[in-house]
């Protein structure tokens, strides 16, 4: 199996492929202003089994257009629907986020936790703003560094696997350089880190090896995720995400 498949399986039965909680899902939407609002087209792009598209279609009653490139972590989000009893509200569509097939002005939010890391966090705010109407919503949480020195160690691993970590007020100017309001930003605490996502991802280590004969490849992906772990563990008050709403302007 190649790494990408390693990484589907090891993440595909996790309720969250990242860092991130129901409370501050609900806080960002009351940032957003969207609550009460109706007929919204809302769509939750690099959206993994669900977490935040099954909260926004319980909490607003609108369409949800769940996108993720990975079809695996869309048929169990429409599992994870159901259960919920949203299916009705949620659409689900296989697409690459820096490849998306939406009309442009179509939309009255994008949301995306977790997850813009994968085409930068520039890249897609720019692209993605011509999706938005007058006025839409965005929100995106993103890797954020929370003070303006930070050990060697923590620098050195973050840079080196995303060199778009920067601190918020980098952030900010980047949402009001393409054309963005900011609206709220706030940090992830650090619960949503080590309960929400390490934890689970801890227990499924041990199948995880078992599935995979304890192979070279699927070790070798537990050490990576076992040392993020210790480094966040170690400096969490260095580093987050940072969850950032935004509305787009002109």
């Amino acid at each position: 199996m190649d790494d990408l498949g390693l990484l589907i399986d090891f993440h595909k039965d996790a309720a969250r492929q990242g860092p991130g909680g129901e409370e501050e899902t609900r806080l960002a939407l009351s940032l957003s202003g969207l609550i009460n609002q109706k007929g919204l087209r809302i769509a939750d792009i690099g959206c993994g089994t669900g977490s935040s598209a099954i909260l926004l279609a319980e909490a607003l009653g609108t369409e949800v257009i769940a996108v993720d490139f990975l079809e695996t972590f869309l048929s169990e989000l429409e599992l994870r629907a159901k259960a919920a009893g949203v299916s009705d509200r949620i659409s689900t569509l296989t697409a690459s986020m820096d490849a998306l097939p939406f009309e442009p002005l179509s939309l009255d939010a994008i949301w995306s936790e977790g997850a813009i890391y994968n085409i930068g966090f520039e890249a897609g705010i720019r692209d993605w703003r011509g999706f938005l109407r007058p006025g839409g919503i965005l929100a995106v949480s993103e890797l954020t560094w929370l003070t303006d020195k930070r050990p060697a160690e923590l620098s050195e691993y973050w840079t080196n696997a995303y060199p778009e970590v920067a601190t918020a007020a980098e952030k900010m100017a980047l949402l009001e350089k393409h054309g963005y309001m900011p609206l709220g930003y706030f940090p992830l605490p650090r619960y949503c880190w080590i309960k929400n996502y390490y934890q689970p991802m801890k227990e499924r280590f041990t199948l995880f090896l078992e599935r995979h004969n304890h192979s070279e490849d699927a070790q070798a992906l537990v050490n990576a995720e076992r040392y993020e772990i210790d480094l966040y563990e170690r400096y969490s008050d260095y580093v987050s995400y940072g969850f950032y709403i935004a509305r787009a302007v002109g």
